[in-house]
């Protein structure tokens, strides 16, 4: 177990050079760090001597080493725009986007999973097959116009629910802030986060119903049927146990996948997280914020599936001798 942890930690930080790489590489074709630093009134004299100072004259390699170690610190440059560490910036605004991200993934969790049970239990019924004709029709709809028909429905018709901003929030630390503790910060996170949940809802239904309805077919299955256990408890058991490796798995790539749609949810509802200042950084051109942004959810997503590896290779043992799923 202890080299199965050390290969998926040395591809974690395979994964976080080559990152690395790509943001290094559009820091230096499309950035300017000098005008970063004074902006664009300077002559061409001040920016050549400010290039030799900064080393923007030295060659590729020892570049992204001096990169690599600012982004170990987490110095990626500094945002022209806000006028303060790219970083930083992007920091204050994760908890906004983490908590968007938490509240999409309890709906898929308290949704897909009765859905996908009963739908692999009573496959024939009538509500079994609407339930799955509704998580094709989810799959085919952009999220975007799940939230403006969200929006259009739950604020604008019926007044219920609020359509944009987080709403009241309450400051945790110099850097947190939250709207989990206020109910009109809950309010404003429903549209948001049932918007974002779409994405990947019908996908998990689907996976759950597929492998229940392989697990029902089991020798086991059948053999804990002819004991005369109850019903829930050789399905929640016996049952759905067993079908929690591979929604492990591809729970762990879809978080990546979702915490990418935010960007789309977060503008479309004006909340103000990582996604939302991601497009504010490609209109302004911004690229010390888009490479901080890149480094950040490329750092949350290796974490993420580094540590569902180890846990899957915790469950299965054949995982920890071939070292594949």
């Amino acid at each position: 177990m202890f080299a199965f942890i050390v290969r998926r930690i040395a591809q974690a930080v395979m994964v976080m050079l080559v990152i690395s790489v790509i943001g290094f590489a559009i820091k230096t074709a499309v950035g300017d760090p000098v005008r970063d630093l004074v902006g664009v009134a300077v002559s061409a004299e001040e920016r050549a001597r400010l290039s030799e100072e900064l080393g923007l004259n030295d060659p590729l390699p020892v570049q992204w080493v001096r990169f690599l170690g600012g982004a170990l610190q987490g110095d990626l440059g500094q945002s022209f725009f806000f006028k303060r560490p790219a970083m930083e910036v992007i920091l204050r605004k994760a908890p906004a986007t983490l908590e968007l991200v938490l509240a999409a993934s309890v709906i898929i969790v308290l949704v897909s999973i009765p859905v996908g049970i009963y739908a692999a239990v009573r496959p024939r019924a009538a509500l079994s097959r609407l339930l799955m004709g509704g998580s094709v029709v989810g799959v085919s709809i952009p999220v975007f116009l799940t939230a403006i028909m969200l929006i259009y429905v739950f604020a604008i018709h019926l007044g219920w629910l609020p359509s944009y901003g987080r709403g009241e929030t309450v400051r945790l630390t110099s850097w947190w802030e939250t709207g989990l503790l206020t109910k009109d910060g809950l309010l404003h996170l429903v549209l948001p986060a049932i918007s974002l949940s779409s994405v990947m809802l019908p996908l998990f239904i689907r996976l759950i119903r597929a492998e229940m309805k392989e697990v029902l077919e089991a020798e086991y299955m059948k053999y804990a049927r002819a004991k005369g256990l109850r019903p829930w408890r050789i399905l929640l058991v016996h049952g759905f146990k067993n079908t929690l490796l591979p929604v492990i798995t591809v729970g762990g790539v879809q978080l990546g996948t979702m915490i990418a749609f935010t960007v789309l949810t977060e503008t479309v509802f004006q909340w103000q997280g990582m996604g939302f200042i991601f497009l504010e950084a490609v209109e302004r051109a911004d690229t010390s914020l888009l490479v901080a942004y890149l480094v950040f959810v490329g750092f949350m997503f290796v974490v993420v599936n580094t540590a569902v590896d180890i846990i899957y290779g915790l469950v299965n043992p054949m995982v920890r001798i071939t070292g594949r799923k």
